[in-house]
């Protein structure tokens, strides 16, 4: 039987998409393979084949298997969001020795391909400047701020995959990703070494509450939401696409409008919230992804709306299902 392993799996990403794929997947054909650093009750729970591995260490690769490996995942590393330290040393243990050990595994075992999790940081010189982001436009990273090495760590497996698949054939699908959303027990992370709520937890938190919602800056500025589930559904379709690899930005296509962003919390989670206008405060940056070669080569297409995520997120926030 063909084996897909995914290294992540114990992340909040990991485990959405070890559980979408789980639903999708043809088990008479493929086994799904989970590695992780943490030991989670969950895997067990529902019979499905889990290694707890530290990519940094050589030696824990020999848990794994080595046979009928058809593809490998690899949505490991370490994310400043978690990371109250800059410290460059400990994003290359494990995004750059880690992530080599992977590409490793993937060619030493025959592997057809590689999924690798890319931050769209890399495309951070055009925030601002460009508001459709497109899959074709080149690196162009910023050299200041708490994701200035991450993205250098991250890019340089990039650029290694692309001499893997040069050099042994191994198709490389690099995934660019804003922030996706979903819901897991975390309420905080770290900005530039500094704990603070991540903004929508915070908003949907006083919609529960009742409190009202501060609407900061431009209300027509906007983002492009992507749901967890939809960004599921692209790198699954990825894992049997008849393509050889590319570069794909995770999104929708769609404006989310800041305004259309607070009301659709409000309705979905509020209890009589009215909306504070407070435009003298500082906005963010619009910006939407073109996701026309996910859709032409992968045969992705968006499934949630803005309203469904939210309803979606609703009910995964009452199951709890993976802490």
């Amino acid at each position: 039987m063909k084996k897909i392993v995914i290294f992540g799996a114990t992340g909040n990403l990991g485990m959405y998409f070890v559980d979408y794929c789980m639903e999708k997947i043809d088990s008479e054909q493929y086994e799904i393979i989970c590695v992780g650093r943490k030991n989670k009750v969950w895997f067990e729970k529902n019979n499905i084949k889990f290694y707890q591995v530290d990519i940094r260490n050589e030696e824990d690769f020999e848990k794994l298997p080595k046979t009928d490996i058809y593809a490998v995942v690899n949505m490991a590393g370490l994310l400043p969001a978690y990371t109250r330290d800059d410290n460059p040393f400990a994003y290359l243990d494990t995004n750059v020795v880690g992530g080599l050990r992977v590409l490793e595994y993937a060619r030493k075992t025959g592997a057809d391909r590689i999924l690798y999790t890319q931050t769209w940081a890399e495309m951070a010189g055009y925030w601002g400047k460009e508001e459709v982001l497109s899959p074709k436009m080149e690196r162009k990273l910023k050299y200041d701020g708490d994701h200035a090495f991450y993205s250098i760590t991250k890019s340089m497996i990039v650029d290694t995959m692309k001499y893997y698949k040069c050099q042994f054939g191994l198709k490389d699908f690099v995934f660019r990703l804003p922030n996706i959303y979903l819901y897991s027990p975390e309420k905080k992370y770290y900005v530039d070494g500094v704990e603070k709520y991540i903004g929508y937890r915070y908003m949907i938190d006083r919609a529960i509450s009742g409190e009202n919602m501060e609407l900061w800056g431009n209300p027509n500025a906007f983002k492009d939401i992507v749901y967890v589930k939809d960004f599921c559904q692209m790198m699954y379709k990825a894992l049997f696409a008849n393509v050889d690899g590319g570069t794909y930005n995770v999104g929708t296509g769609k404006k989310t409008t800041l305004k259309e962003q607070i009301q659709g919390i409000i309705d979905v989670f509020g209890n009589g919230n009215e909306i504070v206008m407070c435009t003298d405060k500082p906005s963010f940056t619009s910006f939407v992804m073109d996701i026309s070669n996910a859709r032409e080569e992968l045969g992705y297409n968006p499934e949630y709306s803005y309203i469904e995520y939210l309803e979606d997120y609703k009910k995964e926030m009452k199951m709890n299902r993976f802490w």
